[in-house]
């Protein structure tokens, strides 16, 4: 088998536009930046004393408890963009992560359903650290708030892993990685790192249902993403002048477009060769194809 057969998916990157991976790896990085230069900003004015950045701050943004979510609301949209100004090291392991299933979940299904499975799971995985709240006693204790995006990663791995579970990262031209050994030593970690508190677990639980059920849902031929794509080309449409504005017809996101010769029976077969036995199964013609078939239209 030739280099270009033996090649990863993470080996064709797309441009920054096409890449809803690095997108979001940029945004995290935006907003821990913004998040620290705030600590900074407020350990200057009150000669070091955190109290005010953990009372105005955290509780805005993070996590918290039941009790609290019917005036902080919004938590369960923000939660998971931000994480602690002393962090540094886990949000840097975090966007490795990203990185590593992100791209497969991209490759496979294009980079319009990254975005949203990525944040159907840090919602979904929101409301589970509520509801695990309402457990009994101690069960459902929680930290005094929580920021991250573990339930993200965990729904992305677990798209991944539900896409094409037999994909093996090419470390070398000999040497490669089941991406389930990666998704059990990814689990072993997140799990070890959750303090195992109950509300954490279940939190990251939620998000990875949210990832199968996304996967299961594309497969059948749903469109979970598709009202927001059609949302923001509505937007489009108002602030743009409409004899520049192509109206796309007929569904804005697919898996994959039969187009360049490609059939759609042609897709399915590729598709179907990557469940059963891998992405790199795949022959450098098919790989090729695939992605013609993936690029915009």
């Amino acid at each position: 088998m030739g280099t270009g057969q033996r090649r990863s998916a993470l080996s064709y990157i797309p441009g920054y536009k096409n890449n809803a991976v690095l997108q979001l790896i940029i945004a995290s990085g935006v907003a821990y930046m913004m998040l620290a230069i705030s600590w900074a900003l407020v350990m200057i004015v009150y000669a070091g004393d955190a109290t005010a950045f953990n009372t105005y701050f955290i509780p805005n943004i993070g996590l918290g408890h039941i009790a609290e979510f019917k005036s902080h609301w919004w938590t369960i949209l923000t939660y998971g963009m931000f994480q602690f100004p002393n962090s540094f090291m886990e949000l840097l392991s975090n966007m490795v992560w990203l990185y590593t299933f992100g791209s497969v979940v991209q490759m496979l299904v294009g980079h319009k359903q990254v975005i949203p499975l990525y944040l159907y799971s840090l919602f979904v995985g929101g409301i589970f650290y509520y509801i695990a709240q309402l457990l009994p006693g101690k069960i459902g204790e929680v930290p005094a708030a929580f920021l991250g995006a573990r339930a993200g990663l965990v729904g992305m791995a677990a798209a991944a892993i539900t896409l094409t579970p037999s994909y093996r990262f090419y470390l070398t031209e000999t040497f490669t990685i089941p991406l389930m050994l990666v998704v059990g030593i990814f689990a072993f970690l997140m799990l070890a790192g959750s303090g195992f508190y109950i509300p954490v677990v279940l939190l990251m639980a939620g998000g990875g249902l949210m990832g199968f059920a996304y996967v299961k849902l594309l497969k059948s031929g749903y469109q979970p993403a598709e009202w927001a794509y059609n949302f923001g080309n509505k937007l489009e449409g108002l602030v743009t002048p409409s004899a520049n504005v192509q109206k796309p017809k007929g569904r804005i996101i697919n898996m994959y477009h039969p187009k360049q010769g490609i059939s759609q029976g042609r897709i399915d077969e590729i598709l179907d060769k990557i469940n059963q036995k891998g992405y790199n199964s795949l022959t450098k013609e098919e790989k090729e194809m695939l992605l013609r078939a993936g690029s915009e239209q």
